[in-house]
Parts: C-alpha cells; structure tokens; sequence
C-alpha cells in the first residue's frame, strides 16, 4: 500500500505536520512547529511573515509543502484551514459546544494542572481519538480485511509494546467466535510463527508508528511465506502502510504526558472492535453458538 491509495481523512494534515515537526532537517521541523503553534497567524499572514517568524525562508516553507505531497505553499494553507476547522469543531462538540473548554481540554496536560482537568484531558484525547479514527479507517478497506480474515484459515497478529494490547484484545475476540488466531508480542516468537505461515492465513501487524522493527520484519516474513497481511497504524505514509495488503487506520496524538499511547491504545482498540464486529456479522450463526459455549465454558469459574 501507498500513501496515495488512502483519500487524506479530516485532520490528517494536522498529523503529518506533527511528523514533520519531528523532522532530522532543522528547518523544516521549525516550519512545522510554527504553523501548529500558531495555526491562525499561520493562516493569515504571507509567507514571508511566516518564514520570518518560524526563522526560516519562504523557499523552506514551499519545501515543507511539497515535502507533505502538495504543489505548494498555497494548497497546504487551505488543507490546513480545512483540517483545522474540522479538528476544532469535532473537538467543540465533544466538548458540548463549547469552543473555550474544547480548547483547554485539547491543549496538552501541563504539571501545573488539577487532577481533575488531567482526567477532564485524558477522557476527551480519549473520545476525540475514538471519533477521528471512525473518521480516518477506510470502510473499503475494511472490507477488504473483513473477507480475508472471514476466509482466513487462521489469523495471526503481532504487537509490541502498548500494540500488544490491541494484538492479544484481537486474538480473544476472533478465538472466542471459533476462529483460528494466535497473537505474538515477543520478536523470539514473532519471527518463527510468521516463517511458517502460508497461503490462506492472514497476519495482522498493529504499529502506532507504523515504523516499528519487530512488527515489520514479522510482517514481511509471514507475506513472504505466502500469508496475507493486515497493518493497523495511525501512520498512512509509513513503512508498514507501504508493506501491509491492507492497511487500517487510526487517528490519535499523543502529547508529551500522554506518551505512555493512550489515546493510541484507545483508537488501536477501537479498529480491532471494527474488525471484530465486521466478521462476526458475516459468521452471525457460528458466532452466536460459539460466544454460548465459550460463555458456558468460563462461566463455572464466576461466583
């Protein structure tokens, strides 16, 4: 998969200028930091001005455009207006309309805050990651992985680190509706499983990412020996979107207090439930018969 097989989802752009942000080239990475710390400025003043006051050049902000896929400084303004009013208003109506609490809840968890307005922070980088990811996945693409996994003769999914998480939640809801699945979250076992998987299996690999070494290389193995791949990652011009058959994405950031991925985790979850539910619908019968008797089998350990 390519970035270009991906329709850029609402508040993508905001996303790949936080990669950008990140960037090796000092340059760009000051270009970058200045259009989303004032985003505003940054949409109405020439280019001259932003150049100057991110201290860069007017060639160095075309650069970074074109670095992100547009023809020029111009088309990236006006994505970014769009994204940007996409992003402020998901984030004023979760907030219940209202524009000044949506923008403190969006802003990142200073050490200076109360306990409540860090829970107030957490649950709304929750639910906002929630609604952007059902905004960002590819229905056709979930459709896609939804017919390979339905056929699949067995599945299995690999993640590291927080991805773990979402790799084994796939692995329990797939098994307890009678499918086939393993899940891998260390490398030593990844790699074995993936080189002796074959035709009519399915790997999945799940990356925050979506540039994480164990799980491309789990990945590339399991597509090597026959196996189709799946990619779960918030990154749709990244390593593993460019590896995977399919790719599903999700749309979470995380700030510097949040880096423990828990809005990650959220929308990593929240694709796994798409995936889910997607299959269970189409082996509705089966499901049903095998969610009784797996119920049946644990309920005995309940008091």
């Amino acid at each position: 998969m390519t970035a270009e097989d991906f329709q850029r989802p609402p508040a993508r752009v905001l996303d790949a200028l936080e990669d950008a942000a990140k960037s090796e080239s000092r340059t760009l990475a000051r270009a970058s930091r200045y259009l989303l710390d004032h985003p505003d400025e940054a949409l109405a003043r020439p280019i001259a001005e932003i150049a100057a006051a991110s201290r860069t050049s007017p060639a160095s902000i075309v650069r970074l455009a074109t670095s992100l896929g547009f023809s020029g400084f111009r088309e990236l303004r006006a994505a970014f207006r769009e994204d940007l009013a996409f992003s402020r208003g998901r984030a004023t109506t979760i907030a219940g309309g209202d524009e000044r609490a949506a923008s403190a809840l969006a802003a990142d968890i200073d050490p200076q805050d109360s306990l409540e307005a860090v829970v107030k922070k957490v649950a709304f980088a929750d639910s906002r990651a929630v609604a952007d990811t059902a905004d960002a996945v590819s229905i056709s693409e979930l459709e896609r992985a939804r017919t390979l996994c339905t056929r699949a003769r067995q599945v299995v999914t690999f993640g590291v680190g927080a991805s773990a998480f979402a790799a084994m939640d796939l692995e329990q809801k797939l098994a307890r509706i009678g499918m086939r699945a393993t899940s891998y979250v260390d490398a030593h076992q990844a790699l074995p499983a993936a080189s002796l998987m074959g035709d009519g299996d399915v790997a999945v690999g799940i990356s925050h990412s979506g540039e994480t070494l164990d799980i491309l290389d789990s990945l590339a193995i399991a597509q090597d020996a026959g196996a189709a791949t799946i990619a779960i990652t918030n990154a749709p011009s990244s390593e593993i979107a460019r590896l995977a058959d399919i790719t599903l994405l999700t749309h979470a950031h995380e700030s510097e207090l949040r880096s423990g991925a828990t809005a990650s985790r959220i929308a990593q979850l929240t694709v796994v439930d798409f995936l889910f539910v997607a299959i269970a619908q189409m082996r509705m019968d089966e499901a049903h018969e095998a969610l009784a008797r797996t119920y049946s089998a644990v309920s005995a350990r309940r008091r």
